[in-house]
């Protein structure tokens, strides 16, 4: 039985019968056939009266014509082993005594049967079916059987079992070898698969950190200066304020991007100096609506049911939901009009952004302005944490965008309402 299943799958038999084997060279070939020559000429030395004298004619002639089809064991192993068991059957009609000296070609015959021959069933019925041929071509033809005989009898079937058994042994180290460095391979094709995945993920996480934290703050600036432009001869004073507004945005967008620049910059553990500041969350959202409020855009929030402690995961996809989709109301909308939802029942945290679609209000919206990824990354953002995220315009105009991200049981009413500690409820319509 084979001991290793899995090589028939990593090594094909026709491979194992002869490309996958490596091959000796030239010089040992030679080298082999030479020795098997000399053994069998030696076993011609013999005589029944276990006498040695010099080897005859005939002993010359079943050694030449063994050896010299040895070299084609490779390509054809059945035939040759054919061929060398035949030639030692015909020992003792030339004379000679059958043993395992005369067949030494055949027993190099067996080994490259047991290592070459498709099938190991298959070679191992040819190793055994040329030991018992050699078995009834042992027997003496005339005279009373000796011990001697008997050992010579014995032993001469037994040789070419031995060296198919040594063959299979040779046959299955090299299998094994070959499927060890195959598995090797292919873990090898497999790390770098992984590698590049990795690589892949971490590209696609720096750009969304680097959009949602840099980009709404860009949007912002933009926004403030579209209103110092637009009032910059009606209105100076509110330009003025614009401008300070400006330059406040612009500030806190160049300290975002060199804190995330240098997080993304540490290696193990390399110290860059950059000290990370909490995540941000539902917490910081009135603030994140006042930044919008000054930039022009009218911006509404409402929350329903209980509120209760999120997953510092989930906490900030809620935040960066709604960040970006304000940023997108300010960059694409028509309408200024923008309302924020955030319904705590049914066992998950509904987020939605609504833009009414109506006419502006205030300065020009950005709305020539090419799409981006930022839905793409809130989608993947929500489906991380295990929620879902849908986008699209509404029938009655405008567009909206609802996130239902999952969260946990409350325990109790005070640690729900200790995880919502900070959420002011100013400038909102209504608050549960």
């Amino acid at each position: 039985m084979n001991r290793f299943p899995e090589l028939g799958r990593v090594l094909p038999t026709s491979d194992l019968a002869g490309t996958a084997v490596s091959r000796p060279g030239r010089g040992r070939e030679g080298a082999v056939v030479a020795a098997a020559f000399v053994i069998c000429l030696l076993g011609g030395t013999v005589r029944v009266e276990d006498a040695l004298t010099a080897p005859p004619l005939a002993a010359y002639l079943l050694a030449l014509v063994s050896a010299a089809v040895l070299p084609a064991r490779h390509r054809r192993p059945l035939a040759v082993l054919a061929a060398t068991t035949a030639a030692g059957l015909a020992a003792q009609p030339l004379g000679l005594v059958l043993s395992p000296l005369v067949i030494a070609p055949a027993l190099v015959a067996a080994y490259a049967c047991t290592l070459h021959v498709p099938g190991e069933r298959r070679a191992a019925g040819a190793v055994t079916l040329a030991g018992v041929a050699l078995l009834a071509g042992s027997v003496p033809l005339a005279g009373d059987l000796s011990w001697q005989d008997a050992s010579r009898i014995g032993s001469v079937p037994a040789a070419p079992l031995v060296a198919g058994l040594v063959g299979h042994a040779a046959r299955t180290r090299r299998a094994y070898l070959a499927a060890v460095e195959e598995r090797a391979r292919r873990a090898e094709e497999s790390r770098e698969l992984e590698a590049r995945r990795r690589v892949a993920e971490e590209r696609v996480r720096i750009a969304r950190e680097l959009h949602d934290l840099v980009a709404h703050q860009i949007t912002l600036a933009n926004a403030q200066a579209t209103v110092a432009a637009h009032f910059v001869d009606s209105r100076p004073e509110q330009t003025r304020v614009s401008l300070r507004e400006l330059v406040e945005t612009t500030g806190q967008a160049l300290d975002e991007l060199r804190a995330t620049v240098g997080l993304l910059r540490q290696t193990g553990d390399t110290d860059t100096g950059v000290t990370e500041g909490p995540a941000p969350g539902l917490a910081r959202l009135p603030d994140l609506l006042e930044s919008f409020r000054r930039a022009g855009l009218e911006v509404t929030l409402r929350e329903e049911g209980r509120a209760r402690p999120l997953p510092p995961g989930v906490d900030l996809t809620a935040y960066r939901i709604v960040q970006e989709a304000l940023t997108n109301v300010t960059k694409h909308a028509s309408g200024r009009g923008t309302r924020v939802g955030l319904d705590w029942g049914g066992g998950r945290l509904s987020v939605t952004v609504t833009d009414d679609g109506g006419a502006p209000t205030g300065p020009p919206a950005l709305s020539d302005r090419p799409p981006g990824y930022g839905l793409l990354g809130l989608r993947e953002r929500a489906t991380a944490v295990g929620g879902d995220l849908t986008a699209g315009p509404r029938e009655e105009g405008g567009f909206l965008l609802t996130a239902h991200l999952p969260v946990p049981p409350v325990r109790d009413t005070a640690t729900a309402e200790e995880g919502r500690t900070g959420h002011a409820n100013d400038g909102t319509e209504g608050t549960a």
